[in-house]
């Protein structure tokens, strides 16, 4: 018998790591060996224990989980990561996707959809609910009709969300070691990408399109 999947669940709300828990340990052939809150706590753990899949929230203190997905890839590239959020898949799905993500479920999915989306994802494939594959089917027949946020390469959605967020050049520089050059060069990308003027027209675009935590 094959040992059960080894599973890291990271959700910043504890009643909700506490429910997934509860559900996947009704599943044989899956066991949740540990838990995170924060970002950090993640990288902490991907970098020192043995997972099969993380289930990873968008929304997380400490570092969010665009970042957090990053940083795993780089350390672990071949560990899938299942993005769990309470975000419509129209708003993140397709970046989270292009960033190395296995598959975007929503936290409002029935149960069983979650358990086979997990098991998908652990064995090395995608998992597109149908709302997700509509989206990429669309950006593929139709490139033209991107919403403007999903013209943005990786690290260009990554400092956009960081500008949105009203956090400065050097803030973000410092937390993505980079420099208050380059951010600012990715800024002038990201303000042409999306023909807008100012770090205000970001934050308005992304409150009206549900972009930020």
């Amino acid at each position: 018998m094959l040992a059960p999947l080894r599973i890291l669940i990271a959700d910043d709300h504890e009643i909700v790591r506490a429910g997934l828990a509860q559900f996947i340990s009704d599943q044989k052939d899956m066991h949740v060996t540990a838990e995170a809150a924060t970002g950090d706590e993640v990288i902490n753990l991907v970098r020192h224990e043995e997972f099969d899949i993380v289930l990873l929230d968008i929304a997380m203190p400490d570092k969010n989980g665009i970042d957090s997905l990053r940083i795993i890839r780089q350390v672990r590239p071949s560990l899938p990561v299942l993005i769990l959020s309470g975000y419509p898949e129209k708003h993140y799905a397709v970046n989270l996707l292009r960033a190395g993500a296995g598959g975007y479920i929503t936290k409002n999915a029935p149960p069983e959809e979650l358990i086979r989306a997990i098991r998908t994802v652990a064995h090395g494939r995608r998992y597109l609910s149908e709302t997700a594959t509509d989206l990429v089917y669309a950006e593929l027949t139709h490139p033209g009709d991107k919403k403007l946020h999903e013209t943005l390469s990786e690290r260009e959605f990554q400092i956009f969300r960081k500008l949105a967020a009203g956090q400065s050049a050097t803030e973000i520089g410092d937390e993505l070691n980079l420099s208050v050059k380059t951010v600012s060069t990715y800024r002038s990308r990201v303000l042409t990408k999306m023909n807008l003027k100012t770090n205000a027209d970001l934050t308005y675009y992304a409150i009206k399109n549900s972009l930020l935590d």
